[in-house]
Order: structure tokens, then sequence, then C-alpha cells
């Protein structure tokens, strides 16, 4: 991409309600701590309906408190427009991955490089499990992935 040019990502994962909203804030914080969040159009949805209007689980808020890192964000679903509008889908899953490429291919003009958030983990860590039926250490594990899939791909975007 130019330099200068602004660039948008959303976090995909099947509620929108755990990963995906750990992941949205975890990386407004990265670039707002490099100075560069006026360069990034941020969001974050879910491959399904089952949590849209909800905010975010209250174990994930928790962590994010615990973090210091910002969370206000409400679940939504994601849409063929999203598929034209961001530069990358990024999904935590087999599942998600497999769910947007479908989705994809519905959508004409599909702009959108959609990938596994894990590919820039340095760990090489591919899934992000869903938090949703664990505990909370599930939850910090979501974090410290999200936390180095999201500093690997912010570098990479540089």
């Amino acid at each position: 991409m130019a330099a200068g040019s602004t660039k948008s990502v959303s976090f995909v994962c099947l509620g929108n309600i755990c990963r995906s909203p750990i992941a949205e804030a975890v990386f407004r914080k990265l670039v707002a701590d490099a100075g560069v969040e006026d360069k990034w159009r941020i969001d974050s949805a879910a491959t399904s309906t089952y949590e849209i209007g909800n905010p975010p689980d209250h174990r994930g808020q928790a962590c994010m408190k615990r973090h210091d890192v910002p969370m206000g964000h409400v679940a939504k679903q994601v849409t063929k427009e999203d598929f034209i509008s961001f530069d990358y889908i990024l999904c935590m899953d087999e599942n998600n991955l497999s769910d947007l490429k479908k989705k994809a291919n519905s959508v004409k003009n599909c702009r959108a490089k959609i990938e596994l958030l894990g590919s820039y983990d340095p760990q090489k860590q591919l899934i992000i499990k869903d938090p949703y039926y664990g505990s909370d250490a599930d939850f910090e594990k979501v974090y410290e992935q999200c936390m180095r899939c999201c500093k690997g791909f912010l570098e990479s975007t540089d």
C-alpha cells in the first residue's frame, strides 16, 4: 500500500463477543501507542447471528481492563460490504475462515485479504481457540495470542 494511505482491518470470530473484540481492542491500542491511529480503520464482527447487539463477554472485558486496554464494542455480523471495504479480514480459526471464504464467494469485487490472524504469530500458533466455555486463563491466553499476532500484523503492514 502507498505510504500515507489509510489501511483497514476487521477481526472476525464466531460470535464477536470474545476473540474478535479482544483482537480489535489490542490492535487499536497498538496503533494508538505507535501514533498511527489516523492511518487505520479498525473493526470486528461475527460470522454468526448468535450475539448481535451484545457487549463483549465480561471475562474478556475484565482481562482487557487488567492490561489497561480500552474496549468498547457491540457484537455485529460481518456484511457483504465488509468484503469490499476492508483491506484485511482476519479471523481466529478454520471454521471462521471457511465461513468467510464462502461469504466472499458471493460478493462481487471482494477486495479483502481473508486470513487467519494466527498466521502473524511469531510463535506459529495458527489457531486462536474460543475461550467462551473456558476460564479466565483461557481469555488471558487469547489476549496474549492476539497481542503477538496483532504486533506481527502491524509490522507486516508498515
